[in-house]
């Protein structure tokens, strides 16, 4: 099964990690390489996209790191641009942003609401919006958006604004879907549960959340609330959700 990205370029928005270890983005991104796509690597910290790209790049694959907030159109236009001149084409969108701000309905300040629909949501649509009319004119391409089991149930930790992102997140990749698939651009998303990530490391509300700021004893909590156990530990190579709904 080896090599089934080779000769596509893949677009990844989120590859960086905010901390050692490996995020979504950043396994996505390598797991895209090591299948034989050239990986456009773009993130907000372009010093943890440069380290996704040295990855690949040790591995003996080929992918450049963009700085862009994925939250500001400017940004995601010349990034997609960039990619287009660098590698010509965008046979592959992955949408990987997300933050996320604890508070529900009542306690949640409307500028972090904000925020996080502008990171979570807005990303997402204006990777699609910028992304897709070079996908029609190449005649195709795939999209995969990054939401999270957060977007079907409550998880026991109150961020209302994380779970109506994703939510939405769902609904805008299927009615995206159903609007390109006659013109050959499929778009799905992957709904991750309870990973152990940077991100969630580094998400200070959700270890208070989960067990009065203490970051093992969230790890804990969490694990109690996957099926699988505690030994249902994080691997790149496990990533094939996304690499599923590329074929």
């Amino acid at each position: 099964m080896a090599g089934r990205l080779a000769g596509k370029t893949a677009l990844v928005i989120g590859a960086g990690s905010v901390g050692p270890g490996w995020g979504n983005g950043k396994a996505t991104a390598v797991l895209f390489a090591r299948e034989g796509a050239r990986v456009f690597c773009v993130d907000v910290n372009e010093g943890a996209a440069r380290e996704t790209v040295e990855i690949i790049w040790g591995e003996g694959g080929e992918a450049e790191a963009w700085h862009a907030d994925a939250s500001r159109s400017a940004d995601i236009e010349r990034a997609v641009a960039a990619c287009l001149d660098r590698f010509g084409r965008i046979d592959v969108l992955d949408n990987n942003v997300g933050i996320v701000e604890v508070g529900g309905v009542v306690e949640l300040a409307e500028e972090a609401w904000d925020r996080v629909f502008a990171v979570n949501l807005k990303s997402c649509f204006l990777a699609m919006k910028h992304v897709i009319p070079a996908m029609e004119r190449q005649g195709g391409g795939a999209i995969v958006n990054i939401s999270s089991i957060a977007s079907l149930r409550f998880l026991g930790v109150a961020y209302a604004s994380y779970y109506a992102t994703k939510a939405a997140m769902n609904h805008l990749t299927r009615t995206t879907a159903a609007e390109y698939a006659a013109r050959k651009i499929r778009v799905n998303a992957v709904l991750p549960g309870l990973m152990k990530t940077p991100m969630v490391e580094k998400s200070a509300g959700l270890a208070k959340s989960y067990a009065a700021g203490d970051v093992e004893a969230m790890w804990r909590a969490r694990d109690a609330q996957v099926p699988m156990g505690p030994n249902a530990k994080y691997n790149p190579n496990a990533c094939q959700p996304s690499l599923f709904a590329l074929l």
